[in-house]
């Protein structure tokens, strides 16, 4: 193997570990590592810019601003206020609700905004009722990741697949993944309720005082409510559409941003780009050229060359080679850079003569969301809500979460398994 060769290999090893290890940013790690790849003569920097997907980066900016500007109108407190009033108050039902919203929220919403977003009025609504809040937070990281899944704009991993390969559409996703995201989760649900429901009782008195309030006081603002809703709305039909009329996911995403900009005036353009998660999104640029030297030294072609040897092309083997090997290494380390890895390498197979790679995207996939659940830190969504858990005084610990999260993991990815075989294999 060539000295570049050796020396990309060197630099990806190092900052893959300081990543895992969380001593460092992991943005500040990534861009660094990045860097390295075009200072050291490893890649080119135009080349380098080439191998960065603006169309994933186009895709998050867009919804990050669209989702922040929804934010500020009190439309989600008001959602999740108005389930836990629909439940009766009963704590199980709430929990069971709130893990669903969460799941439907991550589907059309990027996972650590969904989060973000539904931690604070869970909390709001446990202290409300005196119960114990982990129950209801772990439950909605698994429900995050799960339901994720089943769209092109749920989860980065998706995002980063859909943007790589331009025939999987957003109703390509749907249609391919919503299905057993399903499954997934009707079996899931019904163990939260076995795991959890001894240990949020609560009071009828306290009951009662949920139901007096009145969810309508968290929407702030109307007019932006009407605009905002109207704009996402909007948004979500064009990613339907957005094949028929040529266009990439970004220009939709970025389109429904600004027609939002535009109506809600100049007074909120700092807010929202404020909201922006430049943090990731840098991130993810750095992770772009990190890779692309693995690419231009050939070592990506050696992995795809030595795997398709490993399984000998076979489709089977190989769509079950990625899909658990997606999820093993999706719950100890965060699954964007893993994945970021496996798509070249794909692409790669697919150059040797694998000439259905359609089973091993939808693996990769659902290997790489779904395998988040497997730990506290198999994702960011996972570590956002530990943190915010932590704030509030109720530290989620990692072997806490791993007892319920792993065995979940196996399950999913388990019915995963068998959705891949009788849909593509069969």
């Amino acid at each position: 193997m060539e000295q570049q060769a050796i020396l990309a290999i060197g630099i990806f090893l190092v900052i893959y570990a300081l990543i895992i290890t969380e001593k460092i940013h992991r943005t500040i790690v990534a861009m660094i590592g990045g860097i390295l790849m075009v200072v050291l003569g490893i890649v080119d920097q135009e080349v380098a810019l080439h191998h960065i997907d603006f169309n994933t980066l186009g895709l998050l900016v867009g919804m990050m601003i669209i989702v922040g500007v929804t934010a500020e109108t009190g439309l989600f407190t008001y959602i999740a206020i108005w389930a836990a009033k629909k439940a009766k108050g009963e704590p199980v039902r709430i929990m069971v609700l709130l893990a669903l919203i969460t799941a439907v929220g991550s589907a059309f919403l990027d996972n650590v905004t969904t989060v973000l977003l539904m931690v604070p009025v869970t909390f709001s609504i446990t202290k409300q009722l005196r119960v114990q809040p982990l129950p209801f937070l772990i439950t909605q990281i698994v429900a995050c990741n799960i339901g994720g899944t089943a769209t092109l704009i749920g989860d980065p991993p998706n995002i980063m697949i859909g943007s790589a390969v331009k025939e999987l559409t957003f109703m390509a996703f749907i249609n391919n993944l919503a299905p057993v995201v399903l499954i997934i989760l009707a079996a899931t649900v019904p163990l939260f309720i076995l795991m959890f429901r001894k240990q949020i009782q609560t009071t009828p008195e306290l009951k009662q005082s949920l139901m007096e309030i009145d969810e309508k006081q968290f929407i702030t603002d109307r007019t932006l409510l009407i605009k905002s809703a109207s704009v996402l709305v909007l948004t979500i039909f064009g990613f339907f559409l957005h094949q028929a009329f040529h266009l990439e996911s970004a220009t939709v995403a970025l389109t429904g941003a600004f027609l939002l900009l535009l109506l809600t005036g100049e007074h909120m353009l700092e807010k929202a780009l404020v909201k922006v998660e430049w943090t990731t999104i840098f991130f993810f640029v750095g992770l772009f050229v990190l890779v692309s030297g693995l690419i231009e030294t050939g070592v990506i072609a050696k992995l795809a060359e030595q795997a398709i040897h490993l399984t000998g092309g076979d489709k089977f083997a190989t769509s079950m080679l990625i899909l658990w090997l997606s999820a093993i290494a999706s719950a100890f380390v965060d699954n964007i850079p893993f994945v970021a890895t496996m798509i070249p390498l794909i692409q790669e197979m697919g150059r040797m003569g694998v000439s259905d790679l359609e089973p091993l995207w939808w693996s990769l996939a659902l290997g790489a969301c779904l395998g988040g659940n497997g730990t506290l830190i198999g994702a960011s969504a996972n570590l956002i809500v530990a943190g915010l858990s932590g704030k509030e005084g109720h530290p989620i610990s990692f072997v806490r979460y791993l007892k319920v999260g792993f065995p979940l993991m196996l399950l999913s990815v388990v019915i995963a398994s068998i959705y891949v075989y009788l849909r593509y294999l069969l």
